[in-house]
């Protein structure tokens, strides 16, 4: 059959470990058997970065603002053991954060429901999407150990040379201290990608911060929300028959936890890296949520919001058989195509991601399936596939479709 064509590429950035190998799978059976695939490659494997001095990262993230869309593949972000392993330059930095910091982006979860595989908050009928801000906080915060008594002040001078001073602590004895940091602009640009996306699902937002004890710094967060809603997004969310809330972070989580889902929570840098993990866990698993990075200006990159799985590497590099869960990957990829296809109105392309994506979802409907939806499925006699014969049947199931 003759493939959809593409008229503009796709920014892929290929990764790491177990994900890197799955990559090349999803590629060669489901990808480019279908579509004339485009795309500009960067390789953000970690052997490259280093090779590079991670210079290929940034240029990853200069190709994304220049196309609009990006795939990406998961990274690893090394620490002192990686260095040692892959014999490294220096510990470079996140890819995902460098790319973050570099498009003003939002990450939005989202986990994938199928059938069989249920939530362990029951009342939860519906995903709930974790919009969580890309920027600062603990993320870029400075930290010093106290070694005994003495005052501890934060301290602002402006460039006129002039100091405004707050006092942290008079310590006792030993101790530690934080220091954290955001922006107003990346504050606003969390904002409008949140009410964006919101308008683009058509779903409510929900935002949670602690101002009552943050009485500047959330309570920043909370006033730039409300304002930019009032004077830019008001008439159009209440057009589109949605609204936006905002409540405590507490108070939040006990809202969520007795909701039936279906809206977008918007979430500060740590509260969005909990948060996700633990809206994951309860719909299934890491392996079963989608994630794309979403700039103000319309920029899109598509990930998994998992890690490399090096577990399953090191079986792989033995020789030995693995089930690894290859669904967040390839929703990545329908993610990308779908949204490539939007922009440059290709419906063919669209539909394209829509089968797939349905493929993913009856195969494993059907009962097949990897080891580790088999474990907490509640379907009689899951059929266990390993990593390559679960993609080869969902290119089975879209084939028949």
């Amino acid at each position: 059959m003759d493939r959809i064509k593409m008229t503009t590429p796709l920014v892929e950035m290929d990764g790491d470990e177990m994900t890197r190998v799955l990559w090349k799978m999803i590629k060669d059976e489901l990808i480019e058997p279908y579509v004339d695939l485009k795309t500009e490659y960067y390789d953000l494997g970690l052997e490259h970065r280093n090779e590079t001095n991670d210079k290929v990262t940034a240029d990853s993230a200069e190709a994304t603002k220049k196309y609009g869309v990006a795939v990406k593949c998961a990274t690893i972000t090394p620490n002192a053991a990686r260095v040692k392993e892959y014999n490294l330059k220096e510990m470079w930095k996140s890819p995902n954060g460098t790319i973050r910091a570099m498009l003003d982006g939002t990450v939005f979860r989202t986990p994938i429901v199928v059938k069989g595989i249920e939530p362990v908050v029951k009342c939860w009928k519906k995903p709930i999407t974790i919009a969580r801000h890309a920027y600062g906080d603990v993320y870029k915060s400075v930290e010093m150990k106290i070694p005994g008594a003495g005052k501890a002040e934060l301290v602002f001078t402006d460039e006129n040379g002039n100091e405004t001073r707050e006092l942290i602590h008079n310590f006792n004895g030993a101790g530690v201290i934080q220091g954290q940091h955001n922006l107003n602009s990346s504050i606003e640009s969390f904002a409008r990608s949140c009410f964006n996306y919101a308008l683009d699902l058509k779903q409510s937002l929900w935002f949670a911060t602690k101002d009552t004890i943050s009485k500047k710094y959330d309570h920043t967060f909370k006033d730039i929300f409300a304002e930019i809603y009032e004077n830019e997004y008001k008439e159009k969310f209440e057009a589109a028959g949605i609204e936006y809330f905002y409540t405590l972070i507490d108070d939040a989580v006990a809202r969520v936890m007795k909701s039936e889902g279906g809206f977008i929570w918007a979430c500060k840098n740590y509260d969005g890296d909990v948060f996700s993990d633990m809206v994951s866990s309860a719909f299934g698993s890491l392996a079963m949520m989608t994630s794309v990075l979403v700039s103000p200006s319309g920029v899109y990159e598509y990930e998994a919001a998992h890690g490399t799985v090096q577990r399953h590497y090191y079986k792989y590099l033995k020789g030995e058989e693995t089930s690894t869960n290859s669904v967040a990957t390839i929703f990545a990829w329908t993610g990308a195509l779908r949204k490539r296809g939007e922009l440059d109105g290709i419906s063919e392309l669209c539909d394209f991601a829509d089968r797939l994506e349905k493929a993913v979802i009856s195969t494993i409907e059907s009962g097949k399936m990897t080891k580790d939806l088999a474990a907490i499925t509640e379907l009689e006699n899951p059929v266990v596939l390993n990593s390559q014969d679960f993609i080869k049947e969902i290119k089975n199931t879209l084939d028949k479709m």
